[in-house]
């Protein structure tokens, strides 16, 4: 059997890693990137550190506005799709790549697997939900994480494409941890200790496109006195130019890390703050109190289980609520075990 692969961002990469391995010991394995992520430390690194083979095709697409980016990728994923033509197209997440390949395979009646279906935020607002939902319609078969995420799909008349597998992200972090052992000195090099810090991400639009809202976002961190790290995503290096960052005391700006490197990180933060649906997922397996800075989440069940709190950055409890937010002992699992060899036993007999 050949199977293509489409990534083209950060969180498709590490979720490629396991699926990959399997694949390739058993079937002929096409992965196909975008570059829609196309910074070093966001593409090649992790390759590199998550044991990936390179590309079989490389789009070298690039940044550009959703609509472009989207179109770009369309087109140029359809000649190659055409030449490989795979049994299956696996696509992940909800990123202008997993729209563009959902599209592509299925306008060429290739069947498409969606790995990370049927998860929804309910606000149309972000284009992750567009891209989403449309690429759950139109695939074959749809990997659902959740029961929640079965549900969703259930109630828009997907049900019987269907099937729950887990969170792809559970197989990914146990090998990223198994490689990263020993080999992360991302704590010595930034002189921190664990537990004596908060690790932040910020790439949402609203959350750091205007200046204003980040420095909003910042100054109100920045005051609670406690040390807040923050990788800075590439998106917000021109943004924060604008602002005088030297008045934040208690923030460390710092480059975009390696994936294992970040691992390291969040695995001895003493909470991680986010507006990343990814990162909400990965601080709740690792057993991390996760603030989100949002109104809403693709991933109910960490905040029904207390372990992640939903905190608008223009509500009135932000940032004092931050500190106090202590979870329960008890921390289910949610996510399964083992998804990478159960997707590939769906494939195989689908």
């Amino acid at each position: 059997m050949k199977i293509a692969q489409i990534v083209g961002a950060r969180p498709q990469f590490v979720k490629l890693a396991p699926l990959s391995r399997l694949v390739r010991a058993r079937h002929t394995e096409v992965i196909i990137h975008s570059g829609q992520h196309y910074d070093i430390q966001m593409n090649d690194v992790f390759f590199r550190d998550m044991q990936i083979p390179a590309p079989d095709h490389d789009l070298r697409i690039g940044s550009g506005g959703q609509g472009v980016q989207t179109g770009e990728i369309l087109a140029a994923l359809e000649p190659i799709l055409r030449e490989e033509m795979p049994d299956w197209v696996i696509i992940y997440g909800d990123t202008n790549t997993t729209l563009a390949g959902a599209l592509a395979a299925s306008k060429m009646g290739l069947k498409t697997a969606h790995v990370e279906a049927g998860l929804r935020s309910f606000n149309r607002a972000m284009p992750e939900e567009i891209n989403r939902v449309v690429a759950d319609h139109v695939s074959d078969l749809l990997l659902c994480p959740t029961p929640a995420a079965m549900e969703n799909a259930r109630r828009e008349g997907l049900a019987e494409k269907t099937r729950l597998v887990g969170d792809i992200m559970t197989d990914a972090l146990k090998l990223g941890l198994e490689i990263a052992q020993g080999s992360s000195d991302a704590l010595e090099e930034l002189a921190l200790q664990p537990g004596d810090f908060y690790l932040l991400t910020l790439h949402r639009p609203y959350n750091v496109d205007d200046p204003q809202s980040l420095n909003h976002i910042l100054t109100g961190l920045d005051g609670m006195g406690k040390t807040v790290v923050f990788p800075v995503h590439p998106r917000t290096r021109n943004v924060l130019a604008e602002l005088q960052i030297d008045v934040f005391k208690n923030i460390r700006f710092v480059e975009p890390l390696s994936y294992l490197d970040f691992l390291g990180l969040m695995g001895a933060a003493k909470m991680v703050l986010t507006d990343s649906g990814g990162i909400q997922k990965e601080a709740y397996i690792l057993g991390k109190p996760c603030v989100t800075l949002r109104s809403e989440t693709e991933w109910i069940e960490t905040v029904e289980s207390g372990w992640n709190l939903l905190l608008p950055v223009d509500s009135a409890s932000f940032p004092g609520v931050i500190a106090g937010f202590t979870p329960p002992a008890a921390r289910p699992e949610l996510f399964g075990s083992d998804v990478a060899a159960r997707i590939l036993e769906i494939l195989e007999n689908a």
